[in-house]
């Protein structure tokens, strides 16, 4: 989960770490309550994983490595504009 990725970030590569992030951007703290990303990872079957990405305007302030609750009590009455993508994964 990141946040305050600047504007002229047009794109993450693949596998970024935090090293590579660009300047300003924060990392909070994702379901295994890491602030690295951990990829698909499912028992068995198929999961599906909902990625969001939220248009603020305002910086957050830095409120270190938040939950996903965190984060969004901090966005709120700053969302501009919001998307998503949602994927499957299966494992056999």
């Amino acid at each position: 989960m990141l946040y305050n990725i600047p504007v002229s970030a047009a794109s993450l590569p693949p596998s970024v770490r935090g090293t590579d992030l660009p300047p300003g951007t924060r990392a909070g703290l994702n379901d295994w309550k890491k602030s690295a990303y951990g990829g698909p990872c499912p028992p068995t079957g198929t999961h599906r994983y909902v990625h969001k990405l939220y248009a603020l305007d305002v910086d957050l302030p830095n409120v270190g490595h938040p939950t996903k609750a965190e984060l969004e009590k901090a966005m709120q009455g700053h969302v501009l504009a919001q998307g998503q993508l949602i994927g499957t994964y299966h494992k056999r």
